[in-house]
């Protein structure tokens, strides 16, 4: 069994940075962040493709950076906006495939909210 554990989120201006972290417990494969902003579905932020490679959304692209170690996952946010308001939460599965969708993910963390004021 896979537990996720996100942390790092916040109340933050415009312009600012946050680093978010998703603590793993069991074994996790693939693994990706989603988001979910107020009114919104959630939806897809990072992940990496099977060659190991960072994959982003349009809108966080150059902003956001993802990263990986054996009992971490983290995201790097830059340069925040508005916009970048929501429950950021951590994804996993139990195989190595590369998925944007959400259905694809089995496991999930509870949510960090991330709140940009302008």
């Amino acid at each position: 069994q896979v537990q996720l554990v996100e942390s790092g989120g916040g109340v933050v201006k415009a312009g600012d940075s946050l680093r978010l972290s998703c603590a793993i417990s069991g074994r996790a494969y693939a693994m990706a962040w989603f988001r979910r902003a107020p009114g919104k579905e959630r939806g897809f932020v990072a992940t990496f493709t099977l060659t190991g490679r960072e994959d982003y959304a349009d809108s966080v692209k150059g902003r956001f950076t993802i990263s990986r170690d054996t009992a971490n996952m983290y995201l790097q946010m830059n340069s925040l906006i508005p916009e970048d308001t929501a429950a950021y939460y951590c994804a996993a599965k139990d195989r190595w495939t590369y998925s944007r969708e959400e259905s694809d993910y089995a496991y999930w963390g509870q949510g960090t909210q991330v709140t940009v004021s302008s």
